[in-house]
């Protein structure tokens, strides 16, 4: 067994596999298609048979989002919780809300947190045409505080084909961490093609910090390897975003990276168990 293997990895960014995809979400469907995964644009699959991929990939967790966009829910928190409840050691919630219904959005927070144990709230900018510094989620920041959880963000272009402004990390996420110093922030899809300025404001902010998905570890530019490697190595966590890409492929990546043991585990397992207050097993 290599050490990857050995290490109880945590996908930081991953969503039930619905089959509403193509009706509920098409500005992706190009994005899956250029991916190699267009299966799961119409697939459903049952918590049961997502558990499998994660064993084969060798991933012990995943952080699974709901979602929901204005006017309808993608995958709503029941969804989510029923897979958590299925199987409680291999899935932990992450929350969204209605971003357009304020009060009910940090009540529906307020729940999912406190009755159905998720561990933090996602948010995607680009859904919602709006970036993390407008007035409709402070609200929410302050809710993630009290409730000692972190807000999970979607930073860089959008694959999809959508705006890419809201994504900027400079000046959205600095205003944002400035704002809130008690925040977590966790900022997925790695910031390209501003990539060097998430890098710096991870370094910058002790609050802020960047998970890996959606991008092959292949394919993570060399800025940020030198950071995942060194000064950054208590900051950047592993990401897949699937089903957008394959938990074994990116795993098997991974393993090519070379990394020390001491910063693959914290890569793929420990930043993210202190992150997201969860357990790897």
């Amino acid at each position: 067994m290599s050490t990857t293997e050995a290490i109880p990895t945590i996908d930081a960014w991953a969503q039930p596999v619905t089959g509403r995809t193509r009706q509920d979400l098409p500005e992706v469907v190009r994005l899956l298609e250029k991916s190699g995964t267009a299966r799961y644009l119409d697939l459903r699959l049952a918590p049961a048979e997502i558990v499998a991929l994660m064993d084969a990939a060798g991933i012990q967790r995943l952080m699974l989002s709901a979602s929901c966009r204005p006017g309808r829910w993608l995958i709503t928190n029941g969804e989510v919780a029923a897979h958590v409840e299925a199987f409680p050691d291999r899935f932990a919630g992450v929350a969204a809300v209605d971003l357009a219904n304020p009060v009910a959005a940090v009540r529906e927070l307020d729940r999912a947190v406190r009755r159905l144990g998720f561990k933090a709230l996602r948010v995607l900018p680009w859904l919602w045409k709006l970036p993390p510094n407008d007035k409709l989620y402070y609200p929410l920041y302050v809710k993630c505080i009290e409730l000692d959880i972190p807000f999970c963000t979607q930073v860089g272009h959008t694959g999809p084909l959508m705006p890419s402004e809201p994504g900027r990390p400079v000046p959205y996420i600095d205003e944002v961490a400035l704002t809130f110093p008690e925040l977590r922030i966790v900022c997925g899809h790695i910031g390209h093609p501003w990539t060097d300025e998430m890098i710096g404001l991870a370094w910058k902010h002790d609050n802020v910090y960047i998970d890996t998905s959606a991008y092959l570890p292949r394919y993570y530019s060399s800025p940020l390897l030198q950071f995942l490697r060194s000064y950054g190595q208590d900051k950047v966590l592993f990401g897949t975003n699937f089903p957008q890409l394959p938990l074994d492929k990116c795993m098997g990546h991974v393993r090519s990276l070379g990394l020390p043991v001491d910063i693959e585990n914290k890569f793929l397992s420990a930043n993210a168990r202190k992150v997201f207050s969860v357990r790897a097993a």
